[in-house]
């Protein structure tokens, strides 16, 4: 019985030695990534894509209700054929236009993640270069309320550090 104590005591000695606090950081991850020098530019890169994108659409979207009300004028003196057939081009215009849109979105989604790609990439490395200087187990993201709660006695805001470092 003394054996398996002292074995126990033996067996739980290093556990008890290694039950230190672990240091953490943490950030907004958002704050720091708005306060990089290429966000401004890549944002403004991107609305200037949306905008081209919008101005199309609604071009489109002007054409479309001409030929919509031309067809409307017109429809009583058709002849059923020519009525069937302005039926389907206005179908086919209305179609293109919606997965017009529907790829403007994609490519403008696309768009979003190259140009947040590299600030992300520099962000994450001074994240790292930053959590390795000060010792840290790991860095918390307090956006989006994924944490509702970190102790300040227990961790650290590196929020500012990290921002310094990418502008």
């Amino acid at each position: 019985m003394k054996k398996l104590f002292f074995s126990l005591l033996l067996l739980a000695l290093p556990l008890m030695v290694g039950a230190q606090t672990l240091k953490f950081g943490y950030l907004s991850y958002n704050r720091a990534l708005k306060a990089m020098a290429g966000y401004a530019m890549a944002q403004k890169n991107l609305a200037d894509l949306q905008g081209k994108y919008d101005a199309e659409y609604k071009r489109s979207e002007d054409e479309f209700n001409q030929k919509y009300e031309e067809f409307l004028d017109g429809q009583r003196d058709f002849a059923p054929s020519i009525l069937k057939k302005r039926q389907a081009e206005l179908q086919d215009f209305m179609e293109k236009n919606i997965i017009f849109k529907k790829e403007s979105q994609r490519l403008l989604q696309e768009a979003e993640i190259d140009a947040m790609k590299p600030l992300k990439v520099k962000l994450n490395e001074a994240i790292r270069k930053i959590a390795q200087e000060h010792g840290f187990a790991f860095v918390l993201n307090t956006d989006n309320d994924a944490t509702p709660y970190v102790d300040p006695a227990l961790g650290e805001d590196i929020t500012t550090l990290v921002c310094d470092a990418v502008k």
